[in-house]
């Protein structure tokens, strides 16, 4: 299993290098290979999501980036919040969201729980935090390291923190903390005093996986969730923000690693996330999912069983 460890201030995953250092991202910032994408993406409209999925039937709406609405057993559970036009610390400067959000805090159903899973703007964002909390009492959980932020965006929070391997229950659903191959950084000089990681949620129809932000590796992480677990009814896998291969291959996978862990979980179904929302790296806005067909296409699995849904598109999981 992959191990993260802790000296006491930061923390690290064995043998796997997280962020990239400045030469490497100088040497990336100024390669000069970032491909054009459009200023603005308009959603089309579709029928909102209902207040409540009861029992263990299973919706998921898109709404943007990372933040899935998940709908089941009377529960509603949003991943990765990020509503806000920027990725920033600075409302003027920063990646800036070409597709609005699906979904504001207004317009969301009741929110009973949150998962964050680390402390990047494009992930934990508090602009969004602060005012989903003026309509919502959710129950937030996040790895260890991140209430610091999350509990002053909010009084009606109720924050957890776990670690990997610790779970907790909320309402029908048991919530698992698991590993994710990736780093964490809030300013210029707190990198990794946060954890991050994934999230496998137990549910009276079967378990719900949120990859939050990853590389593959070897696949390990993904192997051990199956083994652990069983197969997911659900996986939240990210398919975008992966190029140049040589700077985000520990940090990110791409649509083709994406595949390997849909296989690797033996999940029923998967909806991709983390893409066509900012730009962060270099590919263009709809190559994650061309790139994701392809390589489908290429190990012959319907692409049925790995959705990309349109920006609040409600989808129903068989």
């Amino acid at each position: 299993m992959t191990r993260v460890l802790h000296d006491g201030r930061r923390f690290r995953i064995e043998g796997h290098r997280g962020e990239a250092g400045f030469r490497d991202l100088l040497k990336w910032q100024m390669s000069g290979k970032r491909a054009p994408w459009p200023s603005r993406v308009e959603n089309r409209s579709h029928p909102p999501p209902p207040a409540r999925v009861h029992g263990k039937d299973l919706m998921a709406t898109w709404i943007g980036h990372s933040t899935v609405l998940l709908q089941t057993a009377s529960l509603n559970i949003l991943t990765d919040p990020f509503l806000s036009e920027r990725a920033s610390p600075l409302s003027f400067a920063g990646p800036k969201r070409v597709r609005p959000p699906a979904l504001t805090a207004k317009t969301l159903p009741p929110i009973d729980i949150i998962l964050v899973s680390h402390n990047h703007y494009d992930h934990m964002d508090l602009a969004a935090l602060r005012e989903i909390a003026r309509h919502h009492a959710p129950h937030v959980v996040t790895p260890h390291g991140n209430a610091r932020w999350i509990r002053p965006a909010g009084k009606n929070f109720r924050v957890d923190e776990l670690h990997w391997g610790q779970s907790l229950e909320s309402g029908a659903l048991r919530i698992h903390l698991t590993p994710a191959l990736h780093w964490s950084k809030r300013g210029l000089f707190d990198a990794n005093t946060a954890l991050w990681g994934a999230f496998l949620v137990e549910t009276p129809g079967g378990p719900v996986y949120f990859a939050g932000d990853t590389g593959f590796g070897e696949g390990a992480t993904f192997h051990h969730i199956r083994e652990t677990f069983g197969p997911p009814r659900l996986s939240l896998l990210p398919i975008g923000a992966y190029e140049p291969r040589w700077f985000m291959q520990p940090q990110h996978m791409n649509p083709a690693e994406a595949v390997n862990a849909h296989m690797a979980l033996e999940s029923t179904t998967s909806l991709a996330i983390h893409h066509g929302t900012i730009q962060l790296t270099d590919e263009t806005i709809d190559a994650p999912a061309r790139a994701l067909g392809e390589a489908l296409s290429e190990r012959s699995i319907d692409p049925a069983r790995f959705l990309v849904p349109e920006a609040g598109e409600v989808v129903t999981i068989a």
